[in-house]
């Protein structure tokens, strides 16, 4: 039997997998870079169930928080799976429903308005109306290029992303915005947000961007980034509507998943706490 090694040939042929089966790319990047990082921890030995654990268990070890764990193990699993090794596939950590999300990574309103004149102050306009559009619609960042001049005119965008089909609103005013960023930029059809020599923005650029901001704004980086965007956006939606509508408004299979978007902060837990007068 052929020793069970992680080549570049597997780990390439693996991303075409994924892809295939229309994973995004940041997806792809991070189940391949997850896969990579076994690779090293292995140092050349063969894969097995056992070192697999381990490996599992020195990302704990490592200060790893246990849902960055599960989700590398999750990715390791995928590799196994694709390559026939089910026996070297190993279990998650068990993880206890959280109560409350951590203050040190909420994004709130008013950071998110900081945010927003940090840009403007850097003349960073692009920036500041993607920001202002991941965050009122709820987009995920790798469905920023449905955010088309077509889209911007009917008020409408519609997203085609892992084998699902919906359709975003538009708000008028942003609908406004877009159309004359669009008119100053010369486009006149497509992608709205582009790169200087008109590629899409990657997930990482667009990362890049916002963690600039950060200093010019007075927010914590750990609370920057363009998913916590769209926390924002869930929890306003909800004071104003139901998980179920947001549910179909996220694009997410299951009220569980939007639930987690729901959870509130440490402090919100302990003014409830204290609110129940339950100490003499």
């Amino acid at each position: 039997m052929d020793m069970r090694t992680i080549t570049s040939a597997a780990l390439a042929a693996f991303a075409q997998h994924l892809q295939s089966r229309e994973r995004s790319a940041g997806t792809i990047e991070k189940y391949v870079r997850d896969v990579r990082a076994f690779a090293a921890f292995l140092g050349g030995a063969e894969v097995t169930r056992e070192r697999a654990a381990a490996w599992r268990d020195s990302l704990l070890d490592q200060g790893r928080a246990p849902v960055t764990v599960n989700s590398m193990t999750a990715a390791a699993n995928q590799f196994f799976a694709f390559l026939g090794w089910e026996d070297c596939k190993i279990k998650a950590l068990k993880l206890q429903r959280k109560l409350f999300r951590d203050d040190r990574r909420e994004l709130t309103r008013e950071e998110y308005e900081r945010l927003l004149a940090a840009a403007h102050a850097l003349g960073r306009e692009r920036l500041a109306l993607l920001l202002e559009t991941i965050c009122s619609t709820g987009i995920r960042v790798s469905e920023v290029k449905y955010i088309t001049v077509e889209a911007a005119r009917t008020g409408r965008a519609e997203i085609s992303l892992k084998g699902k089909l919906r359709t975003i609103l538009l708000p008028g005013k942003l609908c406004r915005k877009l159309k004359k960023y669009a008119r100053t930029q010369k486009t006149a059809s497509g992608e709205i947000f582009l790169t200087r020599s008109g590629k899409s923005l990657s997930r990482r650029q667009i990362w890049t961007e916002m963690k600039r901001l950060c200093k010019t704004a007075g927010v914590a980086p750990s609370k920057v980034f363009p998913h916590n965007l769209r926390h924002l956006f869930a929890r306003t939606f909800y004071r104003v509507w139901d998980v179920v509508k947001l549910a179909d408004v996220l694009g997410h299979s299951s009220v569980e998943t939007t639930r987690i978007y729901l959870i509130s902060t440490g402090a919100e837990h302990m003014k409830i706490l204290s609110r129940m007068h339950l100490i003499q």
